[in-house]
């Protein structure tokens, strides 16, 4: 279940993997952002989001402009 602090445009490639997406989630309850791999947001499809600050799992949450839940 995909935890309520991250944007919902935030990606990365275990997303898209049933057996590592909860791995993804489990890392963003335990402030481990490390361990989700390359992300990237959906909205700009690059690692910098549309406030031009770089994404991932620690950083991708209510503080920014950006943010949609």
């Amino acid at each position: 279940m995909k935890p309520a602090h991250l944007c919902k445009h935030l990606r990365t490639k275990k997303m898209y993997v049933p057996a590592q997406a909860d791995e993804v989630f489990a890392a963003a309850s335990r402030d481990d952002g490390d361990s989700c791999g390359h992300c990237w947001c959906n909205r700009t499809l690059t690692e910098v989001g549309s406030d031009d600050k770089l994404v991932g799992l620690q950083v991708c949450g209510p503080t920014r402009v950006c943010f949609e839940e």
